[in-house]
């Protein structure tokens, strides 16, 4: 790699890597460690072809999903994430601690799924992308993606109903759900 090519693959991590990591942290169900080697084993495969490289940032992101489905086809374990206490409700509508209860919550729940559906959440709501191309990044038909979609729904509302109780208590009115928010990540990444 010449040193132009290597100056422009540093300049995309040093811009994207953040972003990049809080997809991999949702893929991995939150563990941070394995997210980190999540998105350093795709860095490393996208060094290697950098030069070939027309969209990189969606050349990653494709190593990255690709790279989880191989994961959780090889039937890893899963580790339980433990924390000694629950996180206390907010008081007031302009807790703050609202968003971030709300995010740990999700991050959980999402945990507790299997990797399959916990991709396939990600994809279609955090990365906000069609059914078509989550089928086509999965390597499965529309249909798969969509009733797929609908059990992991409803096994994240099974396994988590407190968010229920917290989509209620948006500040303003009563009842309202909140605006959605596409970062799930507990931790703030840099």
């Amino acid at each position: 790699m010449d040193a132009e090519v290597e100056d422009g693959f540093r300049e995309f991590v040093a811009s994207r890597s953040s972003a990049l990591l809080k997809t991999a942290v949702l893929l991995s169900g939150g563990d941070r460690h394995a997210a980190e080697d999540l998105l350093q084993n795709a860095l490393i495969k996208a060094a290697g072809r950098w030069q070939r490289i027309d969209e990189p940032e969606a050349y990653v992101r494709q190593i990255l999903y690709r790279q989880q489905i191989s994961r959780w086809r090889l039937k890893w374990r899963r580790r339980e994430l433990t924390v000694a206490e629950p996180p206390e409700h907010g008081s007031g509508p302009d807790d703050t601690s609202a968003a971030a209860e709300l995010r740990l919550l999700m991050r959980g729940a999402l945990a507790r799924l299997t990797p399959r559906q916990r991709t396939v959440l990600v994809l279609r709501y955090f990365e906000d992308l069609p059914e078509a191309d989550v089928a086509r990044i999965l390597g499965c038909s529309v249909g798969t993606v969509r009733s797929t979609t609908h059990r992991s729904l409803a096994r994240l509302r099974a396994l988590a109903p407190e968010l229920r109780v917290l989509g209620s208590e948006a500040p303003g009115t009563p009842g309202a759900r909140p605006a959605p928010s596409r970062d799930f990540s507990p931790m703030e990444v840099r």
